[in-house]
């Protein structure tokens, strides 16, 4: 069975960085997509944040492009969100998604508050 699970979230002051992990188990996942989902706090939807295609190629919201940088360690089954110029509009739990075809499995989310 697919689990995800996220760490690396916290309270970080506007302008500041976090790391974000998402460790994979029960499979080898290299050659599915995974990425990275936020929802806001009172925001019904959750919204794409970066994710990397079965082929490696990387794929970034506007409004994280030159802030965050997506990447995957095959060998340790993870996948990393590097963010930095953090904003307080950031704020958000990140979830993390791993697509096998139709399937899609979710780990339960890393909260990240940012204010001074």
């Amino acid at each position: 069975q697919v689990q995800l699970v996220e760490s690396g979230g916290g309270l970080v002051q506007p302008g500041r960085s976090l790391r974000l992990s998402c460790a994979a188990s029960g499979m080898i996942f290299n050659t599915y997509p995974m990425g990275w989902y936020r929802q806001a706090p009172g925001k019904q939807h959750r919204e794409l944040v970066a994710n990397i295609g079965s082929s490696g190629s990387l794929n970034y919201a506007d409004f994280v492009k030159g802030r965050f940088t997506i990447s995957r360690d095959g060998a340790k089954n993870k996948v990393y969100l590097q963010m930095d110029s953090l904003m307080p509009e950031d704020a958000a739990v990140y979830l993390c998604y791993l697509a096998m075809g139709t399937q899609t499995h979710w780990g339960r989310g890393t909260q990240v508050t940012v204010s001074s």
